[in-house]
């Protein structure tokens, strides 16, 4: 399966999430999941790419593949990964979001900041639409997507959101709850 993970890029976050990025890494890995993310360096990004690539090597999986979609500002500011076996490179934000979508098979979220949230409502709005019935996975680490979590549940209750959504995002809290959820 191609699991797209939308995560932070950021390198000063604390430890716990470096982690957490690093076991998603090895776990897709270990149970055979091609990799699909944005293909810069730093932060998350790296930690999930480079556990994903060690743990390839050490496992000898030669079928395991990380695929990147980059685009050409993050290119023009030297952060593409060359680590990649296949790097897309496209023109904006925009296209890098919607290549995603077409390569994965599922979405997990990582705790980030506005791109991430831009990543994770863009493929909830078009699964709300229809344009794909892909899961996406929302990891809420420590509590950090307890106030969207809140405010999806008030939208709901003010009927914002229909009763019975066809497409929703998938809260879990733990990686243990991700990975059976990924594999049911």
């Amino acid at each position: 399966m191609k699991i797209a993970v939308y995560c932070s890029a950021k390198d000063c976050i604390p430890a716990s999430y470096l982690e957490l990025g690093e076991q998603l890494g090895q776990w897709l890995a270990e149970h055979d999941h091609e990799l699909v993310y944005g293909g810069a360096t730093g932060g998350l990004m790296t930690r999930v790419s480079r556990a994903y690539r060690q743990t390839t090597q050490e496992l000898n999986k030669p079928n395991n593949r990380v695929i990147g979609v980059v685009p050409a500002r993050v290119i023009a500011a030297g952060r593409k990964d060359n680590h990649c076996d296949e790097l897309i490179e496209v023109a904006t934000m925009s296209e890098r979001k919607q290549r995603m979508r077409e390569i994965a098979d599922c979405f997990v979220c990582l705790p980030g900041s506005y791109g991430t949230l831009d990543e994770l409502m863009d493929v909830v709005s078009s699964g709300v639409v229809g344009e794909h019935h892909k899961p996406i996975y929302v990891l809420n680490h420590d509590h950090f997507y307890d106030d969207l979590q809140a405010l999806a549940e008030h939208m709901h209750e003010l009927n914002f959101l229909p009763q019975e959504e066809l497409y929703k995002p998938i809260f879990v809290n733990k990686l243990t709850e991700l990975y059976e959820s990924i594999l049911s």
